[in-house]
């Protein structure tokens, strides 16, 4: 049993709550037993901490030191990040998106109606952020994720023949006059902004969700998720 909170490898770990600790060991956390359990499928778990005896038993002061929970986590797990894997299939595409929550709940729209790959912009939020992968509930081991510069990536894509979708309230189709094409990317935006301009030039169509006039926006989470669900039923 580990009971000191100066132990050199919870010292260590303890970091990793630092996206910057979490670049440099290639290392993230997850917390309570459904992430821990997910990381187990498909083995990225290094070490797993827990309060009894099911695996490495640390103390309560220690879990308080590893976890970022106000109340800490029965079990948590050091996991490798994730393998970036070569862009294909359905892609959905996040451009600067800067809240950790609204993240997580995209990647678990994702993995639910059939994109393949996530490619995340430079400057969006960490994947890894322990607040997106809490709202993934552990999907983010279950999707191919991407990080790249998205001016390069979007000419990359429609010349292999994908056709790129950006949204736009005023200038767009409407989502239900779309005829999905075989191979499609879907460019969702930041939460204030939406899609960067020069980001959106380089797509070929914009869409639009048609609701009705008293509300002007959804959160982009809510507006990712009933795009995705109207292209996979297509």
């Amino acid at each position: 049993m580990i009971e000191s909170v100066n132990n050199s490898k919870i010292k260590e770990y303890s970091k990793l709550q630092s996206k910057k600790y979490r670049d440099e060991t290639g290392l993230f956390i997850v917390e309570g037993t459904h992430l821990v359990e997910e990381a187990l499928k498909k083995t990225q778990a290094v070490e797993i901490y827990s309060l009894d005896e099911s695996y490495t038993q640390v103390s309560e002061s220690v879990m308080k030191k590893l976890s970022s929970l106000n109340t800490p986590p029965q079990v948590l797990a050091i996991c490798r990040k994730l393998e970036e894997k070569e862009i294909n299939g359905n892609i959905l595409i996040l451009d600067n998106l800067q809240d950790p929550g609204n993240l997580g709940t995209i990647i678990r729209s994702a993995v639910a109606f059939n994109i393949d790959t996530i490619i995340v912009s430079k400057d969006s939020v960490d994947f890894y952020n322990v607040k997106t992968l809490r709202a993934s509930e552990g999907m983010v081991f279950n999707i191919n994720i991407v990080v790249k510069d998205l001016s390069e990536v979007i000419p990359e894509l429609t010349s292999n023949g994908y056709k790129v979708y950006t949204t736009n309230v005023e200038k767009g189709t409407n989502l239900d006059l779309i005829d999905i094409p075989e191979k499609y990317a879907i460019v969702m935006g930041n939460e204030g902004n939406g899609v960067r301009e020069e980001i959106a030039e380089l797509c070929n169509e914009a869409i639009y969700i048609p609701m009705n006039d008293t509300c002007e926006s959804l959160n982009v989470a809510i507006a990712t998720s009933i795009i995705l669900y109207e292209f996979s039923r297509k």
